[in-house]
């Protein structure tokens, strides 16, 4: 009897637990720390089936598994992230954003800071939209992609026009094309 009674109480207790939602501050902490950590499940639990990125006029959707690739190609770069702030703004979130990474480190803005209006559905982000860059010398930063691209169309031409098409698919284009 002892046993039965410990064995409902267990029960009720971690269906408690798993039915909590996540505030949308917390899950926008998950998903950086995901991010910071390597841990894509953890990123995965707190996304939506669909997530979209907007940065300026380039709008990419994703499902789970293109998302998984944005993410490979990410870690690439050896990111490192730090949320600096968190404001709810109607059923949004404003974050502002430090991240380091060996990419900014080359274009002389690292860490970059900006700030990110996030959306959710369900209580999962669906949608990261950049809104402004914190202190950043846009004037440096063309200079290092300018010389970057110049560089490589001198001494790799086969790869001239990388910084057009970033993505995966545009790599692989970009490698068949050789």
């Amino acid at each position: 009897m002892k046993n039965t009674f410990f064995i409902l109480f267990l029960i009720v207790v971690l269906t408690r637990c798993d039915n909590e939602k996540l505030s949308h501050k917390e899950t926008v902490t998950i998903y950086y720390k995901a991010f910071d950590s390597g841990d894509f499940n953890k990123l995965k639990g707190v996304i939506h089936d669909s997530i979209t990125m907007i940065n300026g006029d380039f709008v990419t959707p994703f499902d789970k598994d293109s998302f998984y690739e944005f993410y490979k190609w990410d870690s690439i770069f050896e990111p490192s992230y730090e949320v600096i702030d968190l404001t709810e703004e109607n059923d949004n979130l404003i974050a502002t954003i430090s991240q380091k990474n060996i990419r900014n480190e080359f274009l002389k803005n690292n860490p970059l800071q900006f700030k990110v209006k996030i959306s959710f559905a369900s209580g999962k982000i669906t949608k990261l939209e950049e809104l402004d860059y914190i202190g950043v010398n846009w004037q440096e930063w063309n200079q290092e992609k300018d010389s970057l691209v110049n560089w490589i169309k001198v001494n790799h031409q086969n790869l001239d026009g990388f910084v057009n098409d970033m993505t995966r698919k545009g790599a692989i284009e970009l490698y068949k094309g050789r």
